[in-house]
């Protein structure tokens, strides 16, 4: 082989490298908010944002440090509590407006467990204007799950009320639980032929399963969950084929109305978060990437991902979409992982255009 040839296969190869890890087609945005990076024996991974409907401006946002425990942030990203309660690798919330209390999801990788926070709205309003929020160590609730706890998302179902669901970890199983005064297990199935599940999103308006699954293939599969919960035909929504590079990690939804809006899926092999249609056939719409912005360092490596639709405030008018950073490379830090505060009206703009 001459030099020339030489030169060319080494250029080819450069460009397919920066284009996985740098897409021509993603549109950019910025952080206007980072969180202090965790510690050093710690690990940023999943972020879930709670709303406060009694004070807007004292919404909070959870972030786990999937070998310590669950911090506390503010809108502006600043740590108001951690809560030493463990292996919480995920989380998420929902809102029970009936009895006025807020249902924090987790997944305890301690023992195994799914554990449930049920906080008081009012009291947490409170704690949060006198400055003296903290997260109880021990959750109210605790289902033990009898495999190696992964991904965790939540919901309303009209059949079987508030529910959650918890995927294992090198495994396929995925269990959906019910809360009403206690945690039950209500069913166990294979998320298909998957190896790894990985993170997951529930869509109660739509009963609609949303699962990304990791390692081998790199899938994101939906599922239809009706009140036979008959779960033998998961839609293939993208994979690796497609537009999803390296693992699909965490998911999202954005709601622009009860029944529209996106799906947002952590592409973490080129550090792009993918955007696909909320209704069927879910089609992707288009990728983007966070990049730095002076101050605050670019998003990369990204795990877990939530977005809400609430105007929370003038730079969040459209809502707000919180991400993990595998890599918080801001000068003069050791580089560890942190969460990044979005304006969704940034992202909402491109789409638009």
């Amino acid at each position: 082989m001459n030099k020339n040839s030489i030169l060319k296969k080494i250029y080819s190869f450069h460009f397919l490298f920066l284009f996985s890890i740098y897409p021509l087609n993603a549109f950019s945005v910025v952080s206007l908010y980072e969180t202090e990076q965790v510690k050093i024996d710690g690990d940023a991974d999943d972020p879930a944002i709670w709303v406060n409907n009694i004070n807007i401006n004292n919404s909070l946002v959870f972030g786990t440090d999937k070998y310590n425990g669950i911090y506390t942030y503010n809108l502006k990203a600043e740590t108001l509590d951690f809560s030493p309660a463990g292996n919480i690798n995920n989380i998420d919330i929902i809102s029970d407006n009936i009895s006025k209390t807020t249902l924090l999801f987790g997944s305890n990788r301690n023992d195994s467990s799914l554990d449930l926070w049920v906080l008081n709205n009012n009291a947490m309003n409170s704690d949060i204007e006198s400055n003296s929020f903290k997260l109880p160590v021990k959750s109210t609730h605790k289902g033990y799950t009898d495999m190696v706890v992964y991904g965790v998302c939540s919901g309303h179902h009209e059949h079987f009320g508030n529910i959650a669901f918890i995927t294992e970890d090198e495994g396929s199983r995925v269990q959906l639980w019910s809360y009403q005064d206690n945690l039950k297990l209500l069913h166990t199935f294979k998320n298909q032929d998957a190896t790894q599940s990985e993170g997951c999103v529930y869509d109660s308006d739509n009963s609609t399963l949303f699962i990304s699954e990791e390692q081998d293939r790199g899938i994101l599969r939906a599922y239809k969950i009706n009140k036979n919960l008959d779960f033998s035909s998961p839609i293939i929504i993208d994979n690796r084929s497609g537009n999803i590079v390296g693992d699909p990690e965490g998911v999202t939804i954005y709601k622009s109305n009860i029944n529209e809006g996106f799906v947002i899926l952590s592409s973490q092999g080129n550090s792009t978060l993918n955007i696909y249609n909320r209704s069927y056939p879910y089609n992707f719409i288009d990728s983007f990437n966070i990049i730095g912005n002076g101050s605050i360092d670019a998003v990369s490596d990204t795990d877990g991902v939530d977005v809400v639709n609430n105007n929370l405030g003038p730079l969040f008018p459209k809502g707000l979409l919180v991400v993990q950073d595998g890599s918080n490379d801001g000068k003069g830090l050791v580089k560890k992982q942190n969460f990044k505060f979005v304006s969704i009206k940034d992202v909402l703009d491109n789409i638009n255009d």
